[in-house]
């Protein structure tokens, strides 16, 4: 089967956005970079929730009229030659070739980790993966803590009263200042 990995940027205090939606803070130093096109050879669907889709399907397709950074350049091609799938209740189609589903979130997403293939990507976003985790579906947590105090935001995780046991599989430095922290899914 395949797994959902959660790949999610973070502030060191714990939010993925300021207190006024900011994401401009994290760095994409070549390293970080480069272990994202090894991360994205390893996958072959790319998952995301509304608010990231419309965020992704906004940028990448034009990026090259915006962006001169490497990263982005690099990464452009792989994001339109990726499988795109959207989880939406509102949505009842989105651009750039990407599937919608959600109408049963838990059975539309089993389905989805039984198709043949590679593993599924999920970016970014809190809502889709704290739902996927409230579920079980989440099989690896790629956390990139980068060096900022946001003070507030959105936090990565919402307040839940279950817990869910994780084991440390990897940490790592990138670029001399973002740490990854690599969790697996372990019984619950």
């Amino acid at each position: 089967m395949r797994k959902i990995l959660y790949m999610v940027h973070q502030s060191l205090d714990g939010y993925i956005e300021g207190p006024e939606g900011e994401f401009d803070w994290p760095v994409m130093g070549p390293e970080l970079s480069d272990f994202g096109q090894t991360l994205n050879a390893g996958v072959d669907t790319f998952l995301y929730g509304r608010v990231v889709w419309e965020m992704m399907a906004g940028y990448w397709p034009i990026v090259e009229t915006i962006s001169t950074d490497p990263h982005d350049l690099r990464f452009a091609p792989v994001w339109r030659a990726t499988r795109k799938v959207v989880v939406s209740a509102t949505l009842e189609r989105a651009e750039w070739g990407a599937e919608v589903i959600g109408a049963n979130l838990a059975e539309d997403i089993a389905a989805l980790k039984q198709e043949p293939g590679k593993d599924i990507l999920l970016t970014g976003g809190a809502g889709l993966a704290n739902a996927l985790t409230g579920l079980g579906q989440i099989d690896e947590y790629l956390i990139f803590v980068h060096p900022v105090i946001l003070g507030g935001g959105k936090p990565v995780f919402r307040a839940d009263e279950t817990r869910h046991p994780l084991a440390l599989v990897e940490s790592r430095t990138f670029d001399a200042r973002t740490v990854l922290l690599r969790y697996e899914r372990v019984g619950e």
